[in-house]
């Protein structure tokens, strides 16, 4: 991959970003971090990721949630936003994920192989 896709991973936990981030570098993506919903807001607006992977409960139960709806206001901006959650299976069969501004969710753990290959095909890579 010449031209590496970079992806946000916003969580509050440093093991989810660590093991998240060897799975995405180690299938040519480039990743950037954050800890916070706010952080996940600034580095998206001015790293303009490819896509964001966003936890769901992070300094507030909604913050996933949040920071989808801040990055879908802002009209330069248009990358895909999935959803981590430890919850994520439960949270997709009972709420319609795309009215909380996300494009699919991961049930933490998150699967690799699952992981890369929903990412490649929502890139169309």
């Amino acid at each position: 991959m010449a031209n590496k896709k970079t992806v946000l991973v916003i969580d509050d936990d440093p093991d989810i970003i660590d093991s998240i981030k060897v799975i995405l570098e180690s299938s040519g993506f480039a990743v950037a971090t954050a800890m916070s919903g706010q952080e996940g807001i600034d580095v998206a607006l001015s790293a303009k990721p490819d896509l964001i992977l966003c936890d769901m409960m992070m300094e507030r139960i909604d913050a996933g949630s949040k920071v989808a709806e801040e990055l879908k206001k802002n009209k330069s901006f248009s990358a895909p936003i999935f959803l981590l959650s430890s919850i994520g299976d439960a949270t997709a069969t009972n709420i319609e994920i795309d009215k909380l501004g996300f494009n699919g969710v991961f049930q933490k753990p998150v699967n690799p192989e699952q992981l890369i290959s929903t990412i490649k095909k929502s890139l169309g890579i």
